[in-house]
């Protein structure tokens, strides 16, 4: 069993959420958030893992897939000036379970409605991208895969600017973003510049969110195999097959709408995204909706979600006249085909908020990938047709 991460975080889990809800200190603040979690499934032909990890679940469980401890240090330094420095520490795309820095940002509010901050923030893709991580402000016990899988960045570093503005059906937030991101993902280098973006968000006394957001950038995915196969293909009248599989300073958008509804018992949550690249990677859509009630304390919901690949963006025109060809357009198929991220999923699972701060979760999931979907470490049995169940458990906390 791959239980390493929860041995890791649960001595200072406890101790810090025991310790209490938050420390201050004249102009500083210290807050956190943890998850310890495990994962099951139903085969042993490939893992089920967040986007970027390079190990997951099978039937042996892992504790590596959900399980994260993030401790955030805030500064107040007047009314305009502040800071907020987070840690995060979770299995990430180099192998690890290891702390990185996920914000790092000065913020001035320059006015009751303007503000701005610069340094590492973020990145504002989704309509839970500040708390995606925060498992105890999410009523799921994770956001769902097909949507949230299609971006391999989770923090940027420039600076972004908002504007509240109040109207007669509520608050209306503008926000433009400019920057450079960079994460690694199952072990390769990915980089993001000349990133740029906005997000609109409305809120509603009536409970209900909506929001609109675009953003776009220049990507580069390090892959050495990859540059090669491409080398090669510009060396052969294929040329024009290498240049659509080139990792380098390709053409990335990725836009989405979102609404979330939260009115006493009922909870609602919808997203649909779009990612549309120049590269290897495929263009993919993906959208979920999720319904909760709550009975007191105890919160069941359902998920129904999916990950679409629109196009390849690859045409390979390479015939198998010869065995060398054979081998080349092999090459490329194999490249397309792991970048085909189609897939179907419904889940159930309950949420049971048992203490102050303390949240316990256990959720089922029934995913039906076409080809690969987004499962990783596949082997020769994974094929289409394949039906797989996903259990999970996961206790979050505050403090």
């Amino acid at each position: 069993m791959k239980v390493q991460a929860r041995h890791r975080l649960l001595p200072l889990l406890l101790a810090l959420a025991a310790g209490g809800a938050s420390a201050a200190d004249g102009m500083f603040s210290l807050s956190g958030f943890g998850t310890l979690g495990l994962v099951r499934t139903s085969t042993d032909d490939a893992q089920f893992a967040l986007f970027g990890q390079v190990r997951g679940a099978d039937k042996d469980p892992s504790a590596e897939v959900d399980s994260k401890l993030g401790v955030q240090v805030g500064a107040k330094f007047n009314n305009v000036f502040s800071g907020t420095v987070q840690v995060l520490t979770k299995a990430n795309g180099k192998g690890k379970f290891a702390p990185g820095v996920e914000w790092a940002f000065l913020k001035a509010q320059v006015t009751p409605a303007v503000a701005v901050r610069a340094g590492r923030m973020g990145a504002p893709f989704f309509a839970v991208s500040d708390f995606r991580d925060v498992g105890f402000a999410n009523t799921a016990l994770r956001p769902p895969k097909d949507v949230y899988d299609q971006v391999p960045v989770s923090h940027f570093d420039g600076a972004d600017a908002s504007y509240q503005l109040a109207t007669s059906v509520g608050t209306l937030t503008g926000q433009v973003f400019g920057g450079k991101a960079s994460d690694t993902s199952q072990r390769y280098k990915v980089d993001v510049k000349s990133m740029a973006g906005f997000n609109a968000t409305l809120e509603t006394d009536a409970g209900l969110t909506l929001r609109l957001g675009y953003a776009e950038g220049k990507l580069t995915v390090g892959n050495a195999a990859l540059n090669g196969l491409v080398a090669t293909l510009r060396a052969t009248p294929f040329a024009s097959v290498g240049n659509q599989l080139d990792p380098n300073s390709s053409k990335a958008s990725f836009s989405g709408v979102g609404l979330t509804w939260d009115q006493g018992q009922w909870i609602v949550n919808a997203e649909y995204t779009q990612r549309r690249l120049k590269s290897f990677l495929a263009d993919t859509d993906g959208w979920y909706v999720l319904v909760g009630h709550r009975f007191g304390p105890v919160t069941p919901y359902l998920t129904v979600s999916e990950a679409r690949t629109v196009d390849s963006n690859v045409n390979n025109t390479i015939p198998a006249a010869t065995p060398q060809l054979a081998a080349l357009k092999a090459a490329v198929d194999g490249v397309v085909e792991g970048q085909r991220h189609t897939q179907k999923t419904v889940a159930l699972g309950a949420r049971w908020d048992f203490a102050r701060n303390f949240a316990f979760k256990a959720q089922w999931e029934n995913v039906r990938p076409d080809g690969r979907g987004y499962f990783i470490v596949t082997n020769p049995n994974w094929g289409n047709g394949k039906t797989v169940n996903v259990f999970s458990v996961a206790l979050d906390t505050v403090f």
